[in-house]
């Protein structure tokens, strides 16, 4: 994320859930480098979980403080729905 785009943010969280098409929530870790902030720690499970692919888009939408909407569109532009599948119980955001 642009630091230009962190400055809608009311505090900079160290942790977000991204919350899915689905309703499902994903705790990552987020990080300053290289004068971005990044998704850190969980977000890598988080794309292989979800089959995040080269040519795909994912966008991001803030719906609370620390809590992101993720859009994944597939490489002909449709949105790719995912159910809650099995992952590690590290990453899974508590409601």
């Amino acid at each position: 994320m642009p630091l230009d785009f962190t400055k809608h943010f009311v505090a900079m969280s160290t942790e977000f859930k991204l919350r899915n098409n689905t309703g499902c929530s994903w705790k990552v870790t987020v990080k300053l480098m290289n004068g971005r902030v990044t998704l850190d720690q969980g977000w890598a499970t988080y794309a292989v979980v979800h089959q995040i692919k080269i040519g795909y888009m994912v966008t991001f939408k803030l719906l609370t403080p620390d809590t992101l909407k993720v859009i994944i569109l597939d490489d002909d532009g449709i949105e790719v729905v995912n159910k809650c599948g099995k992952h590690d119980d590290a990453f899974a955001a508590k409601e």
